[in-house]
Order: C-alpha cells, then structure tokens, then sequence
C-alpha cells in the first residue's frame, strides 16, 4: 500500500476550510436574489422570535400582519421561498409534532422551520446596515477616558498583593472591553462615513463650510484626545502585560462560561465556543496594537493621524478647486447640471438635437472598408450587434490611406537570435548527456539511478517504439474460440543522438527503471538499449535489459 503524498492532509484541510467558508458566504446569497424584499421579510419574522420554530402558515400569519412586500405570497409561494432559505443557511428545519384535523392541513403545517445562528446574525447586519448606512456616526470619545482609567485601576489591582478578586476582576475586564470595542467600532464608523465625504469633488460653498467645520473642529478634538491618552493607555498596558496570562488563568478557573463544551466532553458534541471579549489572550493583543505598534506595521493610533492628514489634504484641494471655479478657470459644474435637465425634459429627437450643439455628435459616416474575408454579415444585420471593423489611425483621423513619415529602420533581433541558439544548443547538449547515460547503463538498470532528462528521454523512445508496434496473431491458441495476440518487434531511433530502443513482449518479464523521480515498472515487456546501425557495429548493438 503506497503511502500518502506528503502534503495531502494539509491540501484536505484547506479543502475543508474553503467548503466552510462557501457555505457561509452562501448564506448572503438572498440579499442579492430577485426576491431579496420577500426573503428579508421572512427572515424579519423569525428573527422576531426566540428558540421558536413556525409552520408555513403561522409566518404567513406574521407576514399579513406586518405587511410590505411579502403580505401576498401564498401558501405554496411562501414554502417555496422557505425551502430556499434553508438551501443557503439561514433556516433550519424543526421537527414538531403536528395536531392537525384535516390531511390538507397536516400537509400545510409539517414542515417547521427555525432561525439558524448564521442567519440571525447576518440578518441583524443586514438591518443594521440598512438602518444607519448612510447616517454619521458620532465617535464616542468619552470612552476613551474609561478606558484609561480601568487599566490603570486593572493594573493596580493585579500587581498589589494577593492578587485581584476573580469576580471583580472578570466585571472590570468585561467592562473594559465593551468600552474598547464600542470606541474602536465608532471611530471606524466615522472614518467611513468621511472617506465617502472625501471621494467627492463637487462640493458647494455650503458642503464645502461644513466639512471645514466638520474638519477643524470635530476631528482635530478626536485626534488630540487620542494622542494625549495613547501614551497613558499604552504605559498601563505595559505594566498590566506580564500578568495578563495568570489574570486569563483565574478568570477562566472562577467561571468557564461556555468552554466547559468541549468534544473531550461528549464525543458527539461539536460545539465551537466563542469567548466573550477579554477573555482570550488574543484580544488583549488586540487592544495593545490598537495604541502601541508591536509588529512594525504601525498602531491604529499612527493610521488615525494619517488619515486626518488625508482628509486635510481633501479639504486643501476642494479649495484650491473653489477658488480656480471663483475666477472662471475650470469646473462647469452649473452648466453641466443644466445640460442634463435639458436632456431630461426634451424629446427623443429633442435630444438628438441637444447632443449635436453640445457635444458634435453629428451622425455616423459610411466608411467604405470591408470586412474580414472569412465573416459574412448579412445586409439585414444592425450595426449595433454586428462585427466590429478595425478603422486604420490615418483613416480616422486624416480621412486618408496614406503613410506618412519615413519608413521606420528594421529592428534588431540579433541578440534575441543569439539566446535562442544557446538555449538550443543547451538542450542537445542535455539530450545528447541523457543519450550517453542510457548507452552507459544499459544492462544494468536495476543498478542505478536516472536522471530525469535520461528517464524523458527513454519514455520519449518507448512511446514511438509502442506507437510503431504491429500485433500479431497467436498460432498456439489454447482455448476455443479465443484470440490472442504477441507484440512483434518494435523499435524507435534517435539518429541524431545515435541511440536505438527495441521493446519485445515476454510473458512474466519485470522491467524495473529507478530514477530520481520515481521508479517505473514495466510488465511483460523487454527493453533493448544500444546505438544505430551507423553509430555501431552489429556485435554491439543492443543490450538487453529486463
């Protein structure tokens, strides 16, 4: 039994690892759907509820109530679009034991479906998102001062004597990183809210006042409230960091949570458990990077700087763009907005007739160039869908076929040449030594080792020798009825190389090729390795090897 290729149970678990993640990302697949409305309000229903499975017609029910665009789905429409959400994820079926007074009714409410953990939380995202897309978020900056003083009152605690209360301890971490995590989320919020801000160059002087404002004032107070309380949060990581691991250790011995599922536990039980924050060391690393820079990449604090500088920058440029508009440089902004209100109100050939006083856009000229010969375009075909004709650059742009300037000189390809022969002559080289190694160990291949030039190049010879091969019928044939056949002589040559292979069929023979890639076992077939008739004599001619 050959042993497994090395690598292959690191390939697998990527493997896995890749199918997970599909079946994740497919739970997102009925947002973008064509009846991504209905699905939303489906998924509004069960997110409505807690450990509850409902039937076909108890959402219905629901749906009715709330009204939207799903009010109207019948019965089979609804189960349809239930069994989909449960095809991506984001329910789950329920088994229930159904009262039911009539088979019809039975059939209706068998089928109960549940909130899968997935679904629910993409579904919370999705309403979040909708929500406060486009709102800008405040930065809750006062947390940032919480945050300083629970570190440093942490790592007073932690470093006095006898240690810190398990139970305060645990309430102050928890606390500390509700503060954290709220601030990080807000500032984040923001910045993005005022990257789309940045993006735009049409700004007005009222848009252009308040992002000064907005600017000046708001960012600049979050940028120096963090720069001053950086330096103190990371001096009271700095001292609270050694005892971190001892301060997870009693946290964990005081209360496990969720970590006492594990699979050692109940072997049937696979259940990933997710720590609340603080309670894993990685989120503690996650905190120090965020104020100090521990893998030289830089600190959140250092991006926050850089990206206010950006911003500053946007703002110069937005009023280097305002006052160049003020004296009639540049910007046609009004006269554009204009132009498209025009277009909105007027005819189709209104329009036309907009676009050529605009723009030129006169009506297309019926060039004489022919297309390719092997395309037949018949005359009915739109030029809208028909093929393309590549419109020679005098032609368009001159309205004529003639060349102008002088004749380009020739380009050398001398140095070019000179690699391609070398790489020529390299490679007889290497097919020549390979010839050489084959001619030298003939008769005893079961003795040494091939190179991989020399193994492509018997294989090489052994597929034109099987190619060439005639087959021949068997004379003693031992049954009735049945036909079988021998391998006549067949040989290949390389006269250029001055090697010849013969390959014969005998029965039981085992050819075995070792070479550094691997090993090569030929059955039933003999191997007849020597020179051509021109490069040898008869005498010497062929070795045989089996």
């Amino acid at each position: 039994m050959e042993a497994p290729a090395p690598g292959a149970a690191q390939d697998a678990a990527t493997q896995d690892a890749h199918s997970e993640a599909r079946r994740r990302l497919d739970a997102y697949t009925y947002l973008s759907a064509p009846e991504r409305l209905e699905h939303v309000a489906i998924m509004r229903v069960f997110c409505g509820t807690l450990l509850a499975d409902l039937s076909v017609s108890e959402v219905m029910a629901k749906l009715r109530q709330a009204g939207g665009p799903a009010a109207g789905l019948d019965a089979d429409t609804l189960t349809v679009r239930l069994e989909q959400l449960v095809k991506w994820g984001n329910l789950l079926r329920s088994s229930h034991t159904v009262k039911a007074s009539s088979i019809s009714e039975y059939q209706r409410s068998r089928a109960r479906y549940q909130l899968s953990k997935l679904g629910e939380r993409i579904q919370r995202d999705a309403d979040e998102v909708l929500a406060e897309a486009d709102a800008a978020r405040e930065v809750s900056n006062e947390l940032l001062a919480l945050v300083e003083r629970g570190l440093r009152e942490l790592a007073e605690l932690v470093t006095a004597p006898g240690g810190i209360e398990p139970q305060d301890g645990l309430e102050r971490v928890s606390t500390l990183f509700v503060q954290f995590t709220e601030f990080a989320d807000s500032i984040r919020d923001f910045y993005a809210c005022l990257g789309q801000v940045l993006a735009r160059y049409d700004l007005d002087s009222t848009e252009y006042q308040g992002f000064k404002e907005l600017l000046l004032d708001y960012v600049e107070a979050i940028t120096e409230d963090v720069a001053f309380r950086a330096p103190r949060i990371s001096a009271a990581l700095e001292k609270l960091w050694p005892h971190v691991p001892d301060l997870l250790a009693r946290l964990d011995a005081h209360a496990q949570g969720l970590t006492g599922l594990s699979p050692q536990s109940d072997s049937r039980l696979e259940t990933r458990v997710q720590r609340s924050r603080g309670r894993e060391f990685a989120d503690w690393e996650g905190l120090r990077g965020w104020f100090s820079d521990t893998d030289g990449q830089g600190s959140q604090v250092d991006q926050l700087r850089d990206a206010t500088l950006r911003a500053l920058q946007s703002l110069l440029a937005n009023a280097k763009r305002m006052l160049r508009s003020a004296t009639g440089e540049m910007s046609r902004r009004k006269d554009l907005l204009r132009l498209a209100r025009w277009f909105e109100e007027a005819a189709p050939q209104d329009a036309h007739d907009i676009a050529v006083a605009a723009f030129g856009l006169y009506g297309a000229r019926h060039l004489g160039i022919p297309p390719a010969t092997d395309e037949v375009v018949p005359a009915y075909t739109s030029w809208w869908t028909g093929p393309v004709v590549e419109v020679p650059v005098a032609l368009r742009e001159r309205g004529s076929r003639a060349q102008r300037g002088r004749t380009s000189a020739v380009e050398d390809h001398s140095a070019q040449k000179g690699r391609l022969r070398e790489a020529a002559r390299e490679r007889a080289a290497a097919r020549a030594a390979a010839a050489d190694e084959l001619r030298s160990a003939s008769g005893r291949f079961a003795e040494v080792r091939l190179t991989s030039a020399a193994l492509g190049l018997l294989l090489e010879l052994l597929a034109t020798a099987l190619g060439n091969a005639q087959l021949r019928r068997r004379a003693d044939t031992d049954r009735v009825g049945a036909t079988e056949f021998d391998l006549d002589l067949a040989h290949s040559e390389d006269a250029e190389l001055g090697i010849r292979l013969t390959v014969r069929r005998t029965a039981g023979a085992r050819c075995v090729l070792h070479s550094v890639d691997g090993d090569l076992l030929l059955d039933d077939l003999e191997l007849d390795v020597g020179r051509t008739s021109s490069g040898a004599t008869d005498s010497d001619a062929e070795v045989i090897v089996s």
